[in-house]
């Protein structure tokens, strides 16, 4: 199948009246925005409360989120749950998902090595994390890495400058039009990814236990 030069974008498959998160996942089950869908195994949505005060945002499915089709399930997303209950966030009111649905990779013998989505990529699945958020009206949005971040909150958006701040919705957000601004808190942390990366991870899995502290205090 020809590679896709310009995604055309995921909004004409975004269901127009859409009533709950299953639906949105039964409908990007058939998405085709780009072309990551045609070596990915299979759309992996959000999933988590359908009325959750709390959004997770991270960067995209990984080889064994891909292959079992739920978000965070693979060694980051055992790490994440494990920091999620050292900071005290009750998992009723957490839902999680990814700024992209298609796991992107490139091939290495029998070993598929990931590779971080474009910008391209970002903006045609952007339609899809908008559709999450209408439905689920967090009151905080947790955001993981830097990806995650762009495709909320613009290219400008650096971790390592807003990490572990509450902060509002930035007016300066990407396309804040698509966004209940004035009701949205924001929080940027790190990928729990980066802590499996990092040369000290007892200190690394620490920091992100205290960014997320901060935001089970916001909900508290």
């Amino acid at each position: 199948m020809p590679r896709t030069e310009a995604p055309v974008g995921a909004q004409q498959w975004v269901p127009q009246q859409s009533r709950s998160i299953d639906d949105l996942k039964s409908a990007a089950a058939d998405c085709r925005g780009c072309e990551l869908y045609q070596d990915a195994t299979q759309t992996v949505f959000g999933r988590g409360a359908p009325h959750a005060k709390i959004v997770f945002v991270g960067e995209q499915p990984g080889d064994v989120e891909d292959q079992r089709g739920l978000p965070f399930v693979g060694p980051a997303g055992r790490l994440l749950r494990e920091a999620v209950d050292d900071a005290g966030i009750d998992p009723a009111d957490l839902y999680i998902t990814n700024a992209v649905k298609h796991f992107r990779f490139e091939l290495r013998g029998r070993r598929r090595i990931h590779q971080n989505p474009g910008p391209a990529h970002i903006t045609a699945c952007r339609p899809w994390l908008v559709a999450e958020f209408s439905l689920l009206k967090p009151k905080l949005v947790v955001i993981l890495g830097a990806t995650a971040g762009r495709a909320l909150l613009g290219p400008s958006f650096r971790v390592t400058k807003s990490r572990g701040q509450l902060m509002p919705w930035p007016a300066s957000a990407a396309h804040p039009e698509d966004f209940p601004v004035a009701e949205i808190q924001a929080l940027a942390t790190i990928h729990p990814s980066a802590v499996l990366r990092a040369d000290d991870r007892d200190a690394a899995y620490q920091g992100l236990v205290d960014d997320l502290r901060v935001a089970a205090a916001a909900l508290a």
